[in-house]
């Protein structure tokens, strides 16, 4: 199997691994080339003893079996899942984590049902501010440290009808690696808050301050985020996925083509250079795939001349968010959407 039609293991244990560029040339990538985000072991879950607590300031406190679930209003839909480490490799310096190259993202078609439908009948106590969301994963964060995976999202998040609980990805059930049985996710948010392996869903009337929560995942030192400031909403990105970076191509007319998303809105425009940012052209778009999918884009390029270039593609979104031409390196390595360069020749 060639590297383009399978996962980029960026480290083994944990598993993390990334989805081949050429795969993002699809509005729904292939069930076994989405990327793999663990931040511990995956947990073996039996299936037979699962249910699912919903705990805290519930005036109706209940567990739920996947059969259960499953007989609520089912909720499908699309959606764009990246990691907020996406292009950390990028930065420099390197800042610490998983050193993700720029594969860490796929497009996934989920299904269901809204995570208000489990809210509402379990009650909502009037002081209830946020719900926390624990996975059965956890580890040694730093020597002598162990944490289990969790984080909150703000009740008008949790109660949004696109956030869902989650036991079908692609047409097909979760796999252990991708948070079978259930998993929550958040369209338009970074992967983090997508928590997998769900054992607890938690009403509290305070923020929660666990360590996934606010001693990672938080932007410093980031010139366009103040110090402490969550990883929300994926900044707009637009990806060349052909020709690949040291490509050597005959000259003629060549086809440039990619894929672009956004967590602000939907994207709007993606704007192409062949001479390292000194000139822009703009790209010919594809119908959305859905509201929070991708946009996949081309451009018919004639070079005049044979030699050496730097291709560049940048995305705008609808709510007028345009990416950097250079990455934006903060602390942690989060959210680098600045423009990837794809080098080639023309011969």
């Amino acid at each position: 199997m060639s590297e383009s039609n399978q996962l980029r293991a960026i480290t083994k244990k944990p598993l993390n691994a990334e989805t081949p560029l050429a795969a993002l040339e699809n509005d729904i990538t292939p069930g076994d080339l989405v990327y793999v985000r663990n931040h511990f072991d995956i947990p073996e879950i039996d299936p037979g003893s699962w249910e699912l607590l919903i705990s805290g300031k519930a005036e109706n406190p209940s567990g739920w079996t996947l059969e259960a679930l499953s007989e609520l209003p089912q909720a499908v839909g699309v959606m764009t899942l990246e990691c907020a480490g996406n292009g950390r490799s990028g930065m420099d310096p390197s800042p610490p984590g998983t050193p993700w190259g720029f594969g860490a993202v796929s497009f996934v078609e989920y299904r269901g049902t809204s995570l208000a439908n489990v809210l509402n009948l379990a009650g909502i106590a009037p002081d209830v501010v946020e719900v926390l969301f624990i996975g059965a994963d956890h580890g040694e964060v730093m020597p002598g440290r162990k944490e289990r995976y969790a984080r909150s999202l703000p009740l008008e998040v949790a109660l949004d009808s696109r956030t869902a609980l989650v036991w079908e990805l692609n047409g097909q059930p979760l796999t252990p690696s991708h948070g079978f049985p259930l998993r929550l996710m958040v369209p338009t948010w970074y992967g983090m808050a997508s928590v997998k392996w769900l054992q607890e869903v938690r009403l509290i009337s305070e923020p929660f301050a666990g360590y996934f929560q606010v001693e990672h995942y938080v932007y410093q030192q980031d010139e366009t985020a103040h110090d402490g400031e969550p990883v929300r909403e994926i900044r707009p990105r637009a990806l060349i996925t052909h020709p690949v970076d040291g490509a050597a191509l005959a000259r003629g007319h060549i086809e440039v083509r990619g894929a672009a998303w956004t967590g602000h809105g939907t994207i709007h425009r993606v704007e192409f250079s062949t001479d390292n940012g000194g000139s822009w052209q703009p790209a010919e778009l594809s119908p959305s795939s859905s509201e929070f999918g991708s946009r996949q884009w081309r451009h018919v390029w004639t070079p005049d001349t044979t030699g050496n270039f730097v291709l560049l593609a940048r995305a705008t979104d609808s709510s007028g968010n345009s990416q950097p031409l250079n990455y934006i390196w903060n602390a942690l390595g989060y959210g680098n959407n600045g423009v990837r360069p794809v080098k080639i020749s023309i011969t």
